[in-house]
């Protein structure tokens, strides 16, 4: 058995938004689905931190995280909700195709901002696997999830309001903005 290169296990120096094609987004899990914890990548840290813990009978409907190597308006990397058949736990990197985005705008302390979280499918999908875009997903399901936002938001103390549901066109556009605004 040959022997791998010492720096075979390093860690990549920086994680890039898309697989080496551009088939995939890399998605960085931050709180996986079935959690009341709330966790957050620190920068500062170069790890995952617990940012808030939901009340007793809330927690995240779907794996969340981000798009490393981007910028959203509201000045963190863009959120991305994420199907997947089993929850994955924090700070795991997962391929994944977009499908959509829910449009939503936050607001805090009278300062409005767009909040839109991209929703797409992990590569290794199987219950998910025939999803092709946000539509495609049960309306009640959606309505339900956007419902979990406004929740969420609510107990900090800002506003979250669902402007709508767009496709991967516009999933994608978002995404390449927020690529650009990080550069």
């Amino acid at each position: 058995m040959s022997k791998p290169p010492d720096n075979a296990y390093a860690a990549p120096t920086v994680l890039k938004p898309f697989d080496k094609q551009e088939q995939f987004i890399h998605v960085v899990i931050e709180t996986p689905r079935g959690s009341r914890n709330k966790y957050k990548f620190d920068p500062k840290l170069g790890s995952m931190k617990l940012n808030k813990v939901l009340p007793a009978g809330m927690e995240f409907p779907y794996d969340f995280g981000f798009v490393p190597g981007t910028r959203a308006e509201d000045d963190d990397p863009i959120d991305v909700l994420l199907l997947m058949d089993e929850q994955v736990f924090p700070g795991c990197v997962v391929e994944s195709r977009l499908i959509g985005v829910i449009e939503g705008e936050q607001e805090e302390e009278r300062e409005t901002t767009r909040n839109d979280r991209l929703v797409a499918v992990a590569k290794e999908s199987h219950t998910h696997s025939d999803l092709t875009q946000i539509t495609d997903i049960n309306r009640r399901l959606l309505d339900e999830v956007a419902q979990f936002f406004v929740n969420y938001h609510q107990l900090s103390g800002s506003t979250f309001k669902v402007l709508g549901f767009k496709g991967p066109k516009e999933a994608s556009r978002l995404l390449k903005k927020a690529i650009k605004n990080a550069a």
